[in-house]
């Protein structure tokens, strides 16, 4: 099986330009592709877990990633699924976040030896002529088959502003621009990319009368179909200290059982014949799939020992243990207690556990927190400071999130 039967049948393809093409060129390793980052955060996540598999796996197989900064287009913003305006950044900030972005990618990706490339799109927009632009790229382009890209017509409604209208077009310059530099032959990207990626195969077609070609992978979305790698305190993010080496492993520890093999298909790097097998498992037996997968997820980011660890608090957790060195942690003062104490309330918004008030009532009115395995049934119950006389307490909420306060 090649590369690219693998990833169709790990369900990674969404759409292609020229499937033959395609696979001619990543089967034999003579794909050189790029995948874009926008560097809006100092940290990658979730959501960029797919395209970093992608990049891996293509590599492996011979292939020349190219991870491309969007440096420039950060400072217009990408109206894909937004309704609002991206918040523009100063040029410190994008290339702070672009040497996060670097540290991360090379656990996936072997920067050595020219064996793959990280630019920033800056390089070459941020000097672009404006009128020279116009007449060189600005010709080649139709509005009318503009707007009727999906990610204009969801930021109509609301307003587009001409500074995003420009996007594709320099989304479509940058292929144009490291085919050119790199020899780069192809534009790998998320589904919601596609007008933007054929906007760059039609300008190097119309420019250079050369082919180039384009490919999406699907969203990782859950059995209901919303964006995985969500959580109430946002974003399951890859920096340890954003999100937890334990936080992380929860995360897929805790997904629908309906979702466990399609994540093991897209995201790790097991067999698939493994896997098929495992898509026979039920019951009981699916949470030994979960374990897998939160432990591969996990050793892949944070290394083998924190996923060891990971692993151990968990199981120590539910199997009843006392094992508490790995759980996401919150300290408070004295200054967080009045004479009374400190309410379960303002405990659970310390510890990022509720984003509201209103939230917690309703979790305790449902029996859904427990303090050191004692439930709380007054929404109004005081912690006092004598319940920490161990040092700490273990805040328990629904029967999988675990928190440690510490005095």
């Amino acid at each position: 099986m090649g590369v690219y039967e693998e990833l169709v049948a790990r369900g990674l393809i969404a759409q292609v330009t020229d499937e033959k093409e395609i696979r001619d060129l990543v089967n034999n390793g003579k794909a050189v592709f790029y995948i874009g980052f926008d560097p809006t955060a100092d940290s990658l996540h979730v959501g960029h877990f797919m395209a970093l598999c992608l990049m891996k796996r293509l590599q492996l197989a011979g292939n020349k990633p190219i991870a491309l900064i969007g440096g420039g287009t950060a400072m217009i913003g990408d109206p894909s699924g937004r309704t609002d305006m991206r918040q523009m950044m100063t040029k410190e900030t994008i290339q702070h976040n672009c040497d996060c972005f670097k540290e991360q990618m090379s656990k996936f990706i072997d920067f050595s030896d020219d064996k793959a490339m990280m630019v920033n799109n800056a390089d070459w927009l941020l000097d672009l002529n404006y009128v020279g632009l116009l007449r060189e790229v600005g010709a080649c382009f139709s509005v009318n088959n503009m707007l009727r890209a999906e990610c204009y017509k969801q930021r109509m409604e609301k307003g587009l502003s001409f500074l995003e209208f420009n996007y594709m077009i320099m989304q479509s310059y940058d292929f144009y621009a490291l085919y050119q530099k790199y020899g780069c032959n192809m534009q790998f990207g998320g589904d919601d990319q596609w007008s933007n990626m054929l906007g760059g195969t039609e300008l190097i077609r119309k420019k250079l009368g050369k082919d180039a070609y384009a490919m999406t992978i699907n969203l990782l979305l859950n059995s209901e179909g919303k964006k995985m790698g969500k959580t109430q305190k946002g974003a399951v993010w890859l920096d340890a200290n954003k999100t937890t080496p334990f936080e992380f492993y929860q995360y897929w520890r805790n997904v629908d059982d309906a979702d466990v093999i399609k994540c093991l298909k897209m995201l790790t790097f097991l067999p698939l014949d493994q896997i098929e097998e495992m898509a026979q498992w039920e019951g009981s037996q699916l949470n030994k799939a979960k374990e897998i997968l939160a432990y591969e997820l996990t050793k892949m980011i944070h290394g083998e020992e924190e996923a060891n660890k990971a692993q151990e608090g968990a199981r120590a957790l539910f199997g009843g243990g006392a094992n508490t060195d790995n759980m996401p942690t919150t300290e408070i003062t004295d200054d967080d207690f009045t004479d009374e104490g400190i309410s379960i309330l303002d405990l659970l918004i310390k510890c990022n556990l509720i984003p509201s008030k209103g939230e917690g009532k309703r979790l305790i009115k449902q029996g859904g927190i427990s303090l050191d395995d004692e439930k709380i049934t007054d929404m109004f119950h005081m912690v006092g400071k004598d319940a920490f006389e161990k040092g700490h307490v273990i805040i328990k909420k629904g029967k999988k999130v675990f928190h440690k306060v510490i005095l």
